[in-house]
């Protein structure tokens, strides 16, 4: 007679089950706090199978990027094809791409096999306020990638690009959102910060506007957040749920994610993506006795 331990009865349990899968487009971050690492990291925390095409490796930390290296149009192409011919995923993620050729490339591939659940992360401005993708590029983007898109999550920076519009005010944020809504026939969570309505996002969808209200954390590192949350609602819209559940589960986890203080580097370093994870496989007991995380 064969007698399972609890683990193996759980697996057994599960052994069968569809497990929903969703795909991440973007960049590596070679210090895991952003980019490809922190959207795998937050798929898997949010309970859905992650696959990855890399469009630009770099070579970064905490305290910046000294190097950026960005794949072929044709080897982008080859990894897409190669992961929805196969394990097909149930949410995409996008973030940063810097050419134009990339953009096209990702849009050829949505297109041919009719991804569901795009969510574009409009990576073109840095926090401080530095250009991160030419001018060509932008209008490429808007022209064949942000039409395809579910939801766009863009910044108060990114926000100003997609709208042509100053915001300062909530009702900015609110005719901006509303704008790039129309614009692009998509939904657009507006995401506050910038000294503008920190933690509060803004949603718009099928005409109307939703506020998420958040709580400030009082946390340095805030590395990856973009993406991190850009990740969250498509993991989530993987999983099933509608856009403002997946929107509010997501903001419940990057402010635990920010809540567990995790710090790491010289830099803004990255959240803890694990601090809900809890088992004898998280848990390690050091030998002088403290248990680490």
């Amino acid at each position: 007679m064969l007698i399972l331990t609890s683990h193996e009865e759980i697996f057994a349990k599960k052994r069968g089950r569809k497990m929903r899968t969703a795909l991440t487009i973007a960049g590596s971050d070679s210090s895991g706090g952003a980019g490809i690492q922190a959207d795998i990291k937050t798929m898997t925390a949010n309970g859905v199978y992650a696959m990855s095409a890399v469009t630009a490796l770099t070579a970064q930390n905490t305290t910046g990027v000294t190097g950026i290296m960005e794949v072929t149009p044709q080897f982008l192409k080859e990894q897409l094809d190669n992961i929805f011919t196969d394990i097909r995923p149930d949410a995409v993620k996008i973030g940063m791409v810097s050419s134009g050729p990339l953009i096209e490339t990702i849009a050829a591939a949505l297109r041919k096999y009719g991804a569901e659940h795009v969510v574009v992360d409009p990576v073109m401005v840095a926090t401080s306020g530095s250009r991160l993708i030419s001018g060509d590029a932008v209008a490429v983007l808007k022209a064949e990638l942000l039409p395809l898109a579910e939801v766009l999550t863009p910044n108060i920076p990114e926000t100003e690009e997609l709208s042509g519009m100053p915001v300062r005010t909530e009702e900015d944020m609110a005719a901006a959102a509303e704008y790039i809504g129309r614009t692009y026939h998509c939904a657009v969570l507006c995401k506050g910060g910038h000294q503008l309505n920190d933690a509060n996002d803004l949603l718009y969808r099928d005409g109307g506007l939703r506020w998420f209200r958040g709580k400030h954390i009082d946390n340095p590192n805030t590395h990856g957040t973009g993406c991190t949350l850009s990740s969250a609602i498509a993991s989530n819209l993987a999983k099933g749920y509608d856009m403002a559940d997946a929107v509010e589960r997501a903001k419940a986890y990057i402010s635990g994610a920010l809540s567990a203080m995790l710090d790491l580097g010289h830099g803004s370093g990255p959240m803890n993506h694990a601090f809900d994870l809890r088992s004898e496989f998280i848990e390690t007991e050091h030998m002088d006795g403290e248990v680490w995380l």
